[in-house]
């Protein structure tokens, strides 16, 4: 039974979820830095009093994610703290706890991840990266499969949302887009994500499916390869349309030194048609081990 399966079965058991009591977050924490700042929320070290260790916390901001839960009204979407406290894979942040603050403020408890941001990697070429990057997609993938295989789709795959221990141990982190996969949440009209990243039936508002995270995986891995993005960045709705009637930048034109196999590759991976692009992401990770072993 998948993670999926067993919420949406405690939902059929109760008539609504089980109050959560509201904590002070300054008698549990000592927030030490802030490590991040998403669209919806914050994000710091801490240590956490109760558990005896350093955490990362992430705490919601409150109106934005009541605006985002808003698209699902009567459809019993799970919590992202539901969503992420059973999760357990190797490739995804561990989250041991999920609550609600006085302030009312919903707050994962998670574990503080030693590394970097795929992001930070690629934009600075970092040692860490070099030679490692079919290794890092990798887990990637099989981070993504797994999720997949809960019956959720992630929503933000990007290398944002990618971080990669000192160790080289890939994590996926930010569920606050994560939605399960069922027909009644991949209806037409629901546009989330991040632009840059997003797949063609996602930005032109048609019903989605898993494959819209394997379009964004996709997107990420041709900026892992080539240091950019295969169409021109941006945040406008306008030319993010056009990307769907403009071909990509070709990666030989931004990395001339790859072999015909990894350009075939990346080309599949962000195909505009769902139908051609790779359809698992365990299909993707398959195509990845199959690639030449050269220092990428």
């Amino acid at each position: 039974m998948s993670l999926l399966d067993k919420i949406f079965g405690l939902f059929a058991a109760k008539k609504g979820k089980t109050a959560l009591k509201p904590i002070r977050l300054k008698d549990r924490f000592v927030l030490e830095n802030r490590l991040g700042q998403g669209s919806m929320s914050r994000v710091f070290r801490a240590y956490d009093r109760q558990l005896g260790r350093h955490v990362c916390l992430k705490i919601l901001d409150k109106e934005k994610t009541n605006r985002f839960e808003q698209r699902f009204i009567g459809l019993k979407k799970p919590s992202e703290g539901e969503i992420c406290l059973g999760l357990r894979h190797r490739n995804v942040v561990t989250t041991y706890e999920y609550g609600i603050t006085t302030e009312g403020e919903q707050f994962l408890v998670m574990e503080l991840i030693e590394g970097l941001g795929l992001n930070y990697l690629i934009e600075t070429n970092s040692p860490q990266i070099r030679g490692k990057r079919i290794p890092i997609l990798v887990q990637v993938a099989e981070g993504l499969a797994y999720v997949h295989s809960q019956g959720f789709l992630h929503r933000d795959i990007c290398p944002r949302n990618v971080m990669v221990t000192h160790d080289r141990v890939v994590k996926l982190i930010d569920f606050g887009l994560a939605i399960p996969n069922r027909p009644e949440f991949l209806r037409p009209g629901n546009r989330t994500g991040t632009a840059n990243y997003m797949a063609p039936e996602l930005i032109k508002r048609q019903a989605t499916d898993h494959r819209v995270d394997l379009f964004a995986l996709g997107v990420t891995a041709y900026e892992t390869f080539t240091g950019r993005l295969p169409w021109e960045a941006t945040q406008s709705l306008q030319v993010m349309l056009s990307h769907l009637n403009e071909p990509p930048k070709h990666p030989l034109e931004l990395r001339p030194d790859l072999d015909e196999d990894v350009v075939a590759f990346l080309l599949k991976a962000i195909e505009r048609d769902r139908d051609k692009r790779f359809q698992t992401a365990l299909e993707f990770r398959d195509a990845l081990l199959a690639l030449p072993r050269k220092d990428y």
